[in-house]
């Protein structure tokens, strides 16, 4: 609600926590190529506020699996850019 008015339920759960989730979502905000302020961003297209929200859950899901599964693959960042690269070399491949 604008004014800051009514239920927010995007609070954070554990106060101590709120200085990294922001940084998270600054995190998540850059890969996505979203130029986020600090403070107010009431500018952002849904889409955008959408691809931020989209990619923190990809990044905590990856975290959760990572946990689940015991192993030491490569953190989230260089998961994506092994991805990139891939594509890249699939594209050159095919002329696409």
């Amino acid at each position: 609600m604008p004014g800051g008015g009514g239920n927010n339920s995007n609070r954070i759960l554990v106060p101590q926590a709120r200085t990294a989730m922001d940084q998270f979502k600054m995190e998540a905000a850059k890969e996505v190529g979203v130029n986020l302020k600090q403070g107010y961003n009431g500018d952002l297209t849904s889409r955008q506020a959408g691809s931020i929200g989209g990619q923190m859950v990809k990044k905590m899901i990856y975290s959760y699996e990572q946990q689940l599964g015991g192993g030491s693959a490569p953190n989230f960042g260089e998961l994506q850019s092994l991805q990139n690269i891939r594509q890249q070399n699939s594209e050159s491949q095919t002329g696409f």
